[in-house]
């Protein structure tokens, strides 16, 4: 594989707003609505970000921070989004994994309307299921790597379950990113231009210039982690500690792991339970050093412990995405009503273009849609015929994994799955959600240049 790295938060909280929409009602509209209250109003705009110690980053993002504000829904409440693209290009916002209608899911090639450049729209839906989602750009990036995922525009929206708080003592959102790209030749002599990275934070800081994370003995830490950068996968530890893993892209894993490394391909969420046992100042941050020194980190420190942060390398780091199966149940997926084959081949771009992507031979927008009959099972089989790994993303639903590598499994459910490099994999999920849907992989240069492609309900 090619993609290389060298070169409790603040939240804003909906759930006690009065439901003020009927279930299911939604809009995409300029300038309608305006006498009824929004529950949240995202401002995009250019942002001055300073990551490190006189290291400043001009990017976009939202509310004037980056990441954007943390936004707390509760699951099954409808809600008013306000956006406001105060950009001189259009903007769309896309909900994470979220099971929401394809108007507001903040897709413009499922048919979502985007924000006009210094325009308004005003966005209505019910957040479900309950878990860690995410919301972000969904625009292109192509040359400009300025834009899309390479900016700042991300945030946490997490969907409070209506019903079970969480059994932990503080909870730690951080969100990863990779800073000052270019463009790079590497890999083999015909492929195309890659990206590489002169910075890299956790949350808004490199490691060592911002405020660290503070805790006490006994605690029981909550992190959700999310991986938000453009092209780069990532691997984190902290030495002297575990990580339970109690949920993956939001939804609770049916067998938790006790873990030294998170892997967490872009687009992916892990929830992880640390407990604090062992005192001292702690590195949080990549497992490839140079990609800490980059900024991939974070400082732990124990209240009443002082001295330099501690960075100890885990044992078997690994390659490659890890195995889901460990997370996943004993039991036997049921059969699919329908399955579609899709294979993932690369063309070249001979060191003097981006590389371009196919499924089953065409590129998007050249490419058919997918039919589905709405309550019938579906079974993604996956085949990457190339030597990248990548994170593949359903819109506007849930799937199950029901094979990895070749190994049958069932019970994980998630939004991303990273496959391997000359690798198969399978997901299977119920179409429950008429409209359009869209399926790609959520790596910026991939998704700009062919992969990807669009599912439609047919009755």
């Amino acid at each position: 594989m090619y993609r290389r790295h060298f070169l409790k938060s603040s939240g804003l909280a909906f759930a006690g707003f009065p439901s003020l929409l009927p279930q299911g009602s939604l809009a995409a509209d300029s300038d309608g609505g305006k006498d009824e209250k929004a529950n949240l109003a995202l401002h995009i705009a250019p942002v001055s970000l300073e990551i490190g110690h006189g290291r400043i980053i001009k990017t976009v993002g939202y509310n004037g921070s980056v990441p954007g504000p943390v936004v707390r829904f509760r699951e099954g409440k409808p809600v008013t989004v306000d956006v406001f693209n105060e950009t001189d290009v259009a903007e769309v916002v896309h909900w994470h994994g979220q099971q929401i209608p394809s108007a507001v899911d903040g897709s413009t090639e499922e048919g979502t309307p985007a924000v006009p450049p210094r325009g308004h729209r005003r966005y209505r839906f019910t957040p479900k299921p309950a878990g860690t989602r995410w919301y972000h750009t969904h625009t292109m990036a192509h040359a400009d790597l300025s834009r899309a995922g390479f900016s700042g525009q991300f945030g946490f929206a997490i969907v409070e379950p209506a019903r079970h708080p969480g059994d932990y003592d503080q909870e730690i959102c951080m969100a990863a990113h990779h800073w000052e790209p270019s463009l790079a030749n590497m890999g083999p002599p015909n492929n195309g231009w890659e990206i590489m990275y002169r910075s890299a934070t956790l949350n808004s800081k490199m490691l060592g210039a911002g405020d660290p994370l503070r805790v006490r003995p006994g605690q029981r830490v909550l992190f959700r982690f999310l991986n938000a950068s453009a092209t780069d996968e990532i691997r984190l530890a902290l030495p002297g500690h575990k990580f339970r893993v109690i949920a993956m892209d939001g939804n609770t894993v049916p067998r938790p792991q006790t873990v030294d490394i998170l892997y967490l391909d872009i687009g992916e969420r892990i929830d992880a339970i640390v407990e604090m046992s062992n005192p001292g100042i702690w590195v949080l941050g990549s497992t490839k050093e140079e990609e800490r020194m980059m900024g991939m980190g974070v400082v732990v420190e124990y209240a009443n412990k002082t001295g330099e942060p501690q960075w100890q390398q885990p044992p078997n780091v690994g390659r490659g995405p890890w195995d889901y199966t460990q997370f996943a149940s004993d039991r036997s997926a049921p059969q699919p009503d329908h399955q579609f084959e899709m294979k993932f081949e690369k063309i070249p771009g001979n060191r003097k273009d981006f590389n371009h992507w196919t499924i089953n031979g065409k590129s998007f927008p050249d490419i058919e849609k997918l039919h589905l009959e709405k309550g019938k099972r579906y079974r993604l089989f996956f085949n990457n015929d190339s030597g990248d790994i990548h994170p593949l993303h359903l819109h506007r639903h849930t799937f199950e994994i029901t094979q990895v590598a070749g190994k049958p499994t069932a019970g994980l459910m998630k939004d991303v799955i990273s496959v391997g490099s000359r690798s198969t994999a399978a997901v299977d999920f119920v179409a429950d959600n008429p409209g359009l849907t869209l399926f790609h992989c959520h790596m910026q240069l991939h998704m700009d240049f062919g992969f990807m492609q669009l599912l439609e309900y047919v009755r």
